[in-house]
């Protein structure tokens, strides 16, 4: 029987990942996208000074050194090896970071975790199936101690540096059609909300939500009831 749309994008999603790991990070050096960077990146840690924090799917890790800077502690999660490979080998803050696989829609195994206090996601939002979003986020909330502090970032649809969308389902859902340097393509569920949607996504405990838009990047910040 053929896996149902949204599973099978999923899986190809995480081929894609795992095979793109070694080179992921290019797409942190296209030369139009290093002022946005720079500036989140310095005002990152300070949102999670003092705190333990959850991170989902933490990919290669690129954000972590910088968010995980005045945390403290930080748990980074994924379920790609090759990706956490990568991200292990980063310069990382001193006894603040671990690492485990877990699954971002389900977040199991973390019982034996202390309290988190804080969540980062970073370049994550925009792979969630619409129709899994508002359960993704119960989940996560779920995690997380009253007062905790939630911060995500993804991409801002820019034409000349994002790879076009190559189509729309029924749902809403967006797509890319991404080619590895091996020449192999990949479908890559890849959306672009607006404020408006995120803020009308977030829940009932989530309080005071900020966005911060840049050219390439968003930010979104707010405190949990």
């Amino acid at each position: 029987m053929a896996l149902p749309d949204t599973v099978a994008i999923e899986h190809s999603m995480a081929a894609y990942y795992a095979r793109r790991a070694a080179y992921y990070e290019r797409v942190y050096h296209k030369p139009e996208r290093q002022s946005d960077l720079r500036a989140i990146e310095t005002s990152l840690a300070a949102q999670f000074a003092h705190r333990r924090v959850l991170e989902i799917a933490c990919g290669t890790g690129w954000w972590t050194p910088h968010g995980a800077r005045l945390a403290k502690s930080w748990l980074a999660t994924d379920l790609s090896p090759e990706t956490m490979t990568v991200a292990r080998a980063k310069p990382l803050p001193a006894g603040k970071v671990d690492f485990r696989a877990v699954d971002a829609y389900t977040l199991a195994g973390l019982d034996d975790a202390a309290p988190f206090d804080a969540a980062f996601a970073g370049c994550w939002w925009s792979h969630v199936p619409l129709a899994r979003l508002a359960a993704w986020l119960a989940t996560l909330h779920s995690r997380l101690t009253p007062g905790a502090r939630v911060v995500m970032l993804d991409n801002s649809f820019v034409q000349v540096s994002n790879t076009p969308i190559s189509r729309t389902d029924a749902d809403g859902n967006t797509y890319q059609l991404r080619s590895l340097d091996d020449g192999a393509t990949h479908e890559v569920l890849k959306n672009f909300p607006s404020p408006e949607q995120v803020f009308a996504a977030l829940g009932p405990r989530a309080r005071d939500p900020k966005w911060t838009g840049y050219t390439h990047y968003w930010v979104l910040s707010y405190d949990l009831a």
